[in-house]
């Protein structure tokens, strides 16, 4: 597998594509797929969801999670990585049941 350098990713998260960031084989050894929230399609959450498998995560700022209200997902973090979940979100508006990939994405925009 190659790998890219750091400048390239950046530019290609600028330029609206998806990468994958590979975190070290000592800590989870696992590759997230990511890319840039304002080109987030249901396409693309759709791949993720199909092909990553995982969970469809949106970084947010301290900020922003202060502004909107939202509680950590648990109280005492015991995640050896310090990983930090708050309570799911849902776009108020826009949206029906949450789970499309339409629906994913347009809770991403609306974040």
């Amino acid at each position: 597998m190659a790998v890219s350098p750091i400048e390239e990713v950046v530019e290609d998260i600028k330029a609206g594509k998806m990468v994958i960031l590979v975190d070290d084989e000592d800590r989870e050894n696992e590759g997230d797929l990511c890319m840039a929230a304002e080109s987030v399609t249901p396409e693309a959450i759709n791949f993720m969801a199909t092909h990553g498998r995982g969970l469809i995560c949106l970084t947010m700022s301290p900020d922003i999670i202060d502004q909107l209200g939202l509680p950590m997902m648990v109280q005492d973090n015991q995640s050896p990585y310090g990983t930090g979940f708050t309570i799911s979100i849902e776009a108020r508006t826009g949206v029906t049941t949450g789970i499309s990939a339409a629906d994913r994405a347009r809770t991403i925009e609306a974040a």
